[in-house]
């Protein structure tokens, strides 16, 4: 988003034949660059001072949250002004101008405010940084400043190669052979690979583990997608009491768990705090760690660990993991109205190799947990930050990112609401979604977790399916659908056609109920705890 005090930054990235990307707000930019950096791996957001990077916070945060690796730019007054203390706008009427510093800072890794005498080396130790931790940067200047030239000349910009950083070899050697050696004498290993992975380009590595070892993994729900569902040794989706008995007795007491990334505890990862992972079993090869049997290494770093492992443990016999459920659709009259129970089945059957799955926080991304993606298709949640209205713009984001497939939008209605006017960009930018707006009218989440909630979880009640064409996409195909007829129209439609799909499906608000008071205490914990 442009703003008066970074607009040398913007000019410059026009000048330098970068493709800029408007959004529509500063929030919707955080988030598709979120979205962009999952699947490319880094991405730019530029932002002015006070009023854009505090409308963007949140959808950093998000992306501190879920390690994305985001240059955050923010211009702020011309230092003359600053020397004057003169007052100006986006500020709280006072002769401050480092006041949002540290609201910025708290979701980077790093932050630098460059001058012409430090912008070589600060860039160097800002991206380095980023990149290592995988996480955003919060990079400032000056308006004036920034059009100066660059005094360190003499400066030699960071070799790419070197970006990442490297392991110590004789501690790599000591914890790879300590992971080994556990793994080689366990008996019913299981291995829970992380979105970590993914985010150090660890995932080739994994995949010479997992052939060499014969080891079967599970993947919890914020892990969704991180290899296809389709693997032989893909045991399923492991979520504490909400798992499959089987998939949660097979983990549970397996003799050994190996963390490749470390998991997050987080509530909605593990069932509501019912995964039960005995610490007495379980290896964690962290991002720059790795801990065994009380023993801890440091000076190591995850891609390196795990290609170490898969050279250093001993091939198995095949070992036979969970055959994924054959898919079937419900057998609905034509004439029914759609329920969830129809839908998530005919959107499980139209998928195909190259898509990406995006769902949105709430009902939506429960359901779509549940899914098995077939070969090759790829997930992308926001399990952790959980930031309702996050999906749209980062569809944008992972779509211009994708190389090959489509980008499959799953939302509800409450969610789309926030960010709605994304769509525009889309448009622009020739952005063509598949997007399935889950419509009853309320925020589904909201009623289920909520004890009275009637009045503040309502929806205005909005045509959907027209908005697309207001907001200028031309050429979408887009539906209301309200049977099961209609529902399986409207899919052969956006499988046939190379444009964009947008698709209103309409869904009974009776479908969303509060859960049982048991499962909003187990998630709330506000109530006094019974004796018992």
């Amino acid at each position: 988003m442009p703003g008066d005090y970074t607009f040398p930054v913007d000019d410059a990235i026009t000048e330098a034949g970068l493709a800029w990307i408007l959004c529509a707000n500063e929030l919707n930019a955080a988030y598709a660059a979120d979205g962009y950096a999952r699947i490319a791996g880094a991405a730019i957001l530029t932002t002015t001072y006070g009023v854009g990077e505090l409308s963007a916070l949140n959808g950093v945060m998000g992306a501190k949250a879920h390690r994305l690796p985001i240059f955050h730019l923010v211009g702020r007054p011309a230092m003359r002004i600053q020397r004057a203390r003169l007052i100006t706008h986006h500020g709280l009427g006072q002769p401050v101008y480092d006041m949002f510093d540290s609201l910025s800072a708290a979701a980077a890794c790093v932050m630098a405010h460059l001058t012409p005498e430090n912008a070589g080396r600060e860039m160097d130790r800002v991206i380095s940084e980023a990149l290592r931790q995988s996480a955003p940067a919060y990079i400032s200047f000056a308006q004036d400043l920034a059009l100066m030239p660059v005094i360190d000349t003499e400066h030699k910009p960071l070799h790419p190669a070197r970006l990442h950083g490297g392991s110590t070899a004789k501690e790599l050697e000591a914890a790879v052979s300590a992971v080994a050696r556990r793994l080689n004498a366990a008996r019913t290993p299981v291995i829970l690979p992380t979105m970590a992975l993914r985010r150090h380009a660890a995932l080739p590595a994994l995949h010479r583990l997992l052939d060499r070892s014969r080891i079967p993994f599970a993947v919890m729900p914020m892990d969704k997608g991180l290899i296809s569902e389709d693997h032989p040794l893909f045991l399923g989706s492991y979520t504490g009491a909400s798992s499959e008995p089987a998939l949660r007795e097979r983990v549970e007491s397996a003799d050994l768990i190996l963390e490749l990334g470390e998991a997050v505890m987080v509530d909605l990862n593990t069932g509501l705090w019912t995964a039960r992972l005995n610490p007495e079993r379980s290896l964690v090869a962290g991002d720059d760690y790795v801990a065994v049997d009380g023993r801890v290494f440091t000076g190591v770093t995850l891609p390196d660990v795990v290609a170490g492992l898969a050279e250093a443990v001993e091939p198995r016999g095949d070992l036979v993991a969970f055959p994924p459920p054959a898919a079937s659709l419900p057998s609905g009259a034509p004439t029914d109205p759609i329920s969830s129970a129809e839908f998530y089945p005919r959107l499980q059957a139209m998928l195909r190799p190259g898509d990406i799955v995006v769902a949105e926080t709430g009902s939506v991304s429960f359901a779509t947990a549940k899914l098995t993606l077939p070969a090759k298709v790829g997930y992308e949640g926001q399990t952790l930050w959980g930031s309702i209205g996050w999906a749209t713009p980062a569809a944008m984001g992972i779509a211009m990112a994708q190389h090959e497939g489509r980008t499959m939008l799953i939302t509800g209605d409450g969610a789309h609401q926030m960010t709605i006017n994304e769509l525009g960009a889309m448009s622009r930018y020739g952005v063509k979604p598949v997007i399935f707006v889950m419509n009853n009218d309320i925020y589904g989440i909201e009623y289920n977790l909520s004890r009275v909630g009637d009045s503040f979880n309502q929806l205005p009640r909005w045509r959907y399916a027209d908005l697309p064409a207001a907001m200028g996409c031309e050429n979408w195909y887009t539906a209301r659908v309200d049977t099961l007829a209609e529902l399986d129209q409207a899919i052969v439609a956006a499988n046939s056609e190379e444009r964009a799909a947008y698709i209103q499906v309409i869904i009974p608000a009776a479908e969303s109920q509060p859960f049982r008071p048991a499962m909003i205490q187990q998630l709330d914990k506000t109530e006094t705890p019974t004796a018992q």
